[in-house]
């Protein structure tokens, strides 16, 4: 036991870490059984998983020492069952680290990271457990199995042979500390983006806050406030502060240096420099695919995936990149001559692109996002998404004040079928805060599953980081933030509505952003707005005039918004697909990449190098994959459009052949059982104006 546990162990009360007493140990007693946040402590956690891995182990040994012959019951359902109590644990701690962390977690997530990573091999390294999965993978057509069980052996066993059980013993133990190395330092990453965003704040005076939203304002001097500023004007890299401020400030020189602030995070040469961790982080995947026989870290992530294989990844990148690009240059020209016009002396500068861009839409179209703020009050557009998923499914969203929350902030539902039948439990925790990650996320504490012949129902929670009501003023959303609550919503239909029989699912991950992104298509229908678009202070649904100009703009800043995400994507691709040894400079090889691929000085890429979280977890090699999803998300709304964006049919045909099977059949095949056909690319061309 480590010196940081025993030190943990000792700091934690009796009472705390006792079995009779710990939260994890016990039967939670809770509506729906979802965990006792209320009553779990740090100190709880470690007691936890060790015994969680330790129950594991015990179950492990009784497949490995079965000497019956090996079957799918007594082998995979069987190690599909094993670890219940780390699963929960798992569960909670990693949720509770994204979205509501402290010194104490930080602590824990350091030690205890390697450690679940090593308990990971130990268990998809053991040879005894190995050879019952081979088996019954070889002598599979004796056990009649259904095509559940056919899709689950299958997958398992070849991601058992993709994370080392076929190397020898010597190898495998370089593996393991390859795995462990890199679980700590993506851990180190991701601490040091926070540390670096919560540490930045540009005060700013009162003749400094002109032209922005009141919304904003107000947010700013409570931030100052907090910060013992009182008077002043506090402006953050949380993207609620920084990209209203770039957007409508008129002070090109702040502009310029908060959004240099946002770009920067690690890489500033401190403690949170995230250079060197995030090139140890390339250079240990490359090594591992090296010794597990695969020619880069992209060719082990995309195997089991639609793409298949990096060379089809960028050949969807490329081909919009060329189609992109152009449309972003002609974006750049018009704005530059909004700056001539202006009597600007300058080039249009990448900190620019959102204000002038902001004037250009309001040449364009007559259109100016602090005309849509106040019809998008957080939560009006909550209760439209749950009207749009009663109408499309049937499902209601009832209010529960009986439930624990995973912070104050959080709101908890009941969902239930049409018929008044349990569904699910769903969380939703809208605003950000510093012991909250930038971004929006969706997962599960536990998802849909058979137990002991009894369905066990699943528990999500929507993670956002929106802007708090201040004064007088509700929380108040952009476009742009409607459409997040619409994506993370489709991903939380997407875990309620799953029918696995089995803990273990296989979703392909660059299919695993169609049920979310299909969910934006609904976010302008004009028959949607009307009963989500309330102005908030009168009630007045938003004005026919102003959805006119949303639905005309549709196209407005294509070139931008395609060739920013297509650039950390291709960013992506690039580190993952370099074989070893590897031995780079993050700063210069980000650089000479994007000078190579030839993105435009004025556009920065969605995501820098050095606080590219994505690529810390599931989006390594794998940030394309929201475009890849593009693909069928914009060829999938097609078949609402056609038969009407309500249409019950169509609706109940996407949840029973997509919804309901995500992970648990070949991604292509659902699709063409939702479709009738394979996804074809003309959609998306289309509604991103690249045709």
């Amino acid at each position: 036991m480590s010196a940081f546990i025993a030190t943990i162990l000792a700091s934690c009360s009796d009472r705390e870490v006792a079995d009779s007493s710990n939260p994890f140990l016990n039967a939670y007693n809770t509506p729906f059984n979802v965990p006792p946040f209320d009553k779990i402590k740090p100190g709880h956690f470690v007691p936890a998983f060790e015994k969680g891995m330790n129950d594991a182990r015990t179950e492990l040994d009784k497949i490995v020492n079965n000497r019956k012959e090996p079957t799918f019951e007594n082998t995979i359902e069987a190690y599909d069952n094993m670890g219940k109590l780390l699963r929960d644990v798992t569960a909670v701690f990693t949720e509770l680290c994204g979205s509501n962390t402290n010194d104490s977690l930080q602590k824990i997530e350091v030690d205890i990271t390697p450690k679940l990573a090593g308990f990971k091999d130990e268990i998809r390294l053991n040879p005894a457990l190995f050879k019952r999965i081979k088996s019954v993978y070889e002598n599979k057509e004796k056990f009649k199995l259904d095509p559940d069980q056919e899709f689950l052996l299958e997958n398992l066993y070849k991601e058992f042979v993709r994370f080392g059980a076929n190397l020898s013993p010597d190898d495998q133990e370089k593996l393991k500390k390859i795995n462990q190395e890199i679980s700590l330092q993506c851990v180190k990453f991701s601490q040091n983006v926070l540390a670096e965003t919560n540490d930045y704040k540009m005060f700013v005076g009162q003749k400094d806050v002109a032209g922005l939203p009141e919304s904003l304002v107000a947010s700013a001097a409570q931030t100052a406030k907090d910060a013992g500023q009182d008077g002043k004007y506090a402006f953050t890299t949380q993207r609620p502060s920084v990209f209203p401020f770039i957007q409508y400030s008129p002070d090109r020189d702040l502009r310029r240096k908060l959004f240099s602030a946002y770009c920067n995070r690690g890489n500033n040469g401190n403690e949170y420099d995230n250079n060197k961790i995030l090139a140890q982080i390339i250079a240990l995947r490359a090594e591992r695919a090296k010794l597990l026989g695969y020619k880069t870290h992209s060719h082990i992530v995309l195997e089991p995936r639609m793409a298949k294989n990096p060379e089809n990844v960028f050949n969807l990148l490329n081909s919009l990149w060329e189609k992109a690009i152009p449309v972003a240059k002609n974006e750049i020209k018009e704005m530059q001559t909004i700056i001539n016009r202006e009597g600007g002396r300058f080039k249009l500068e990448a900190s620019d692109w959102w204000y002038y861009a902001e004037k250009l839409r309001k040449e364009k179209y007559d259109l100016d996002d602090n005309e849509l703020l106040p019809y998008f009050r957080l939560e009006n557009v909550r209760d439209g998404v749950f009207e749009l998923a009663n109408r499309l499914f049937g499902v209601k969203f009832i209010q529960r004040t009986d439930i624990p929350l995973p912070h104050p902030d959080a709101l908890s539902y009941e969902v239930t079928e049409e018929d008044g039948s349990h569904l699910g439990v769903l969380f939703m925790d809208f605003y950000a805060r510093e012991s909250k990650r930038q971004g929006a996320w969706c997962v599960t504490y536990q998802s849909h599953h058979i137990e002991k012949g009894s369905i066990v129902p699943p528990i999500v929670v929507v993670n956002c980081n929106f802007s708090r009501p201040a004064g007088d003023t509700p929380s108040l959303l952009t476009l742009d933030d409607v459409s997040t609550i619409f994506h993370e919503f489709g991903h939380a239909l997407d875990f309620m509505m799953n029918k696995s029989r089995y803990n273990t699912i296989y979703q392909a991950w660059d299919f695993v952003e169609l049920p979310s992104q299909i969910m934006e298509h609904w976010v302008t229908e004009p028959e949607v707005l009307s009963f989500y678009a309330k102005h908030y202070q009168t009630g007045e649904v938003i004005p026919a005039s102003l959805v006119e100009k949303i639905n005309k703009s549709g196209f407005f800043n294509q070139g931008f918004s395609n060739v920013e995400i297509l650039a950390a994507s291709l960013l992506d691709m690039a580190y993952h697909t370099l074989e070893a040894p590897v031995n780079i400079d993050i700063q210069n090889f980000e650089k000479e990449y994007f000078n190579k691929i030839g993105l435009l000085p004025e556009i920065v890429s969605r995501y820098r190098s050095t606080y590219f979280l994505h690529i810390m977890s599931e989006y390594d090699a794998g940030y394309y994959s929201y475009t890849w999803a593009a693909v069928l998300d914009n060829d999938a709304f097609d078949a609402f459009k056609e038969k009407g964006i309500f249409d019950k049919a169509t609706a109940s045909s996407y949840r029973k052949n997509i919804l309901e099977k995500n992970g648990n059949m070949d991604a292509m095949q659902m699709y063409i059982n939702f479709r009738g056909r394979e996804p074809g690319i003309e959609p998306l061309l289309k509604n991103r104006g690249l045709m």
